[in-house]
């Protein structure tokens, strides 16, 4: 599966998921990542970064992309959540 995996986290916790997101995908800027995993990829890096995640400030957000469709997961808070009015 497809992945796209942003994080937003406190400035001390920065470095540690910059290190657990490059096991599992592409750096491609600041604190977002893409690539190919696994299922179980997924969840090992769904694992550690929950671990480190604060959820009371922290935000750690999955887009598995299948073909046509996406799915979004949220890890920590949303912090601005997506508004279906204009």
């Amino acid at each position: 599966m497809y992945y796209i995996a942003v994080y937003d986290v406190a400035e001390k916790r920065v470095g540690k998921m910059l290190k657990i997101f490059r096991k599992y995908l592409h750096h491609i800027q600041n604190s977002v990542f893409e690539g190919e995993m696994t299922p179980a990829s997924y969840l090992k890096l769904k694992y550690e970064a929950g671990r480190l995640c604060d959820g009371e400030t922290d935000s750690v957000i999955f887009f598995e992309l299948n073909g046509k469709y996406m799915n979004k997961e949220i890890l920590g808070t949303e912090k601005r959540p997506a508004s279906n009015f204009i």
